[in-house]
């Protein structure tokens, strides 16, 4: 589903930075949640063919949760419950030491049913984005 979902997240990262007039450096940290290490590869790529190098501040929160070689998850969890999870423990502390002033979340999903992609439909991605700064 990573795959299916990352140009949304793409398209919401692009369009934040365009219309906040900021870059990538801006923030400490980029993250989105679940696209997996496969999704995490396409939004590098995609964001990269847009104009903007990611890839030294950016993370997927599944691939920071889960342990592909230790763990049998193929492409991880919830893209809500893995953004909210890394978010209110791992990220949140972060910004509490101050090792994080701003970082920019997009929480991903994918809108469909159980029987759409059985039919042969594509699968529509969805990405909300929430910058926090201190």
């Amino acid at each position: 589903m990573g795959a299916a979902m990352a140009p949304s997240a793409v398209d919401t990262i692009i369009t934040h930075f365009k219309d906040t007039e900021r870059n990538p450096s801006y923030y400490d940290g980029i993250f989105t949640g679940d696209l997996g290490h496969i999704g995490k590869e396409i939004v590098i790529e995609l964001s990269q063919k847009e104009g903007f190098n990611i890839k030294s501040n950016y993370n997927d929160c599944g691939v920071l949760i889960f342990d592909k070689q230790a763990q049998d998850t193929h492409s991880g969890g919830s893209g809500c419950a893995c953004i909210a999870t890394t978010f209110c423990g791992y990220l949140f502390k972060m910004l509490q030491e101050k090792k994080y002033k701003k970082i920019l979340l997009i929480a991903t999903g994918a809108l469909m049913n159980s029987t759409s992609s059985q039919q042969g439909e594509s699968i529509p991605g969805i990405a909300h984005a929430v910058s926090i700064e201190l």
